[in-house]
């Protein structure tokens, strides 16, 4: 467009002998790129204000029907209501997240991509020694849906009735408590081995492939503790198979908030709770990240949503693109000294 009005002004000052003024032309010349400066300013605020002009990805790496995809699933409805184009989920659970998080990376940098972070992304970064991506500096954090809880569980008939009972009796028994969490380098595992360290106690963390047989074993009498997040463990409460010791997070869980939290229970330093989040590729437009920030606040919002999140013992919560992307800082420090301290072989 520029190269056009140049072109059309020089035919012109050849015609006109007036404006081969050397003052004349020179304010042409400033006219026309300013012209081509104003078109190219202007662009940038018409894509923000007109986002998405197409159907939005968000790439969740989890299973279908698990916590992560159901909170991704009940935010997308509404998205999709609010944007008038379709938000949809793509599954890619496996590797640690690794797999899902590489293809956001890896997509355009425009919004129509999205990632479901978790305190998982966090623990990848911990445990595996090169991902093919830089957590921090691959993604942009916009912000986060909710928070869920862990719990420290043992059997109904256990004999200890508070977290306090169950760490004097790991350090007066050394070695002899075994505690039991889902796979090595998962975020419940790391729990428990936080949990150990903070506590200062000598037990065997033993870990199980996934929450099904972790219950099973915690039934069977062959654990005396688990650490495991909430939601799964509520219908084992409801039976009177399981008993809650405490929760790990920062404070009490909204459906139990008669237990006391670890740090409540004296056990300093011993804070590890679930979140999500909603993460999109570096260097997509800040007006963008800034519209879908405050679109996804609406619908946490919502009473629909929040009560579907609620079902799932999830506290719908969001936060700006700043506090989000501290948090995953914190938490990659977090679970990296404790995979250190565990010595559990990085990946």
């Amino acid at each position: 467009m520029r190269n056009t009005l140049t072109s059309s002004l020089r035919r012109r000052a050849k015609s006109h002998p007036a404006l081969q003024r050397p003052r004349l032309w020179l304010a042409f010349g400033l006219a026309a790129a300013c012209l081509g400066l104003g078109l190219g300013l202007g662009s940038t605020p018409a894509t923000a204000q007109s986002f998405p002009t197409k159907p939005v990805r968000i790439v969740v790496p989890f299973g279908p029907g698990g916590v992560g995809d159901l909170t991704a699933r009940a935010v997308a409805g509404a998205l999709s209501q609010q944007w008038g184009h379709n938000v949809v989920i793509d599954n890619r659970p496996g590797a640690g997240g690794v797999v899902a998080a590489e293809s956001v990376a890896n997509a355009e940098a425009d919004g129509h991509t999205l990632f479901l972070m978790s305190n998982g992304t966090a623990v990848s970064a911990a445990v595996f020694q090169k991902l093919p991506f830089d957590t921090v500096k691959d993604f942009t954090p916009i912000t986060t849906l909710g928070y869920f809880d862990i719990a420290v569980v043992v059997p109904e008939s256990s004999p200890f009735k508070t977290l306090q009972e169950l760490v004097a009796h790991a350090k007066a028994q050394p070695g002899r408590v075994n505690m039991g969490s889902i796979n090595v380098g998962s975020t419940q595992n790391l729990a428990a081995e936080l949990f150990k360290s903070a506590a200062g106690m000598d037990v065997q963390v033993v870990p199980y492939n996934g929450t099904p047989a972790l219950m099973a074993a915690m039934r069977g009498g062959q654990l005396d503790v688990a650490v495991e997040i909430l939601g799964p463990v509520l219908p084992h409460l409801q039976s009177k198979a399981m008993r809650v010791l405490a929760v790990t997070g920062e404070k009490r869980s909204v459906v139990l908030p008669e237990v006391p939290t670890a740090l409540e229970s004296g056990i300093q330093g011993f804070v590890a709770s679930s979140w999500n989040a909603l993460a999109t590729p570096a260097g997509t437009p800040q007006a963008v990240v800034d519209k879908i920030q405050r679109d996804v606040g609406t619908a946490l919002a919502s009473p629909e949503v929040k009560k579907r999140l609620q079902d799932l013992n999830v506290e719908a919560r969001g936060s700006t693109p700043q506090e989000t992307a501290a948090l995953l800082a914190a938490d990659i420090q977090r679970w990296t000294d404790v995979v250190r301290k565990a010595n559990i072989p990085r990946q």
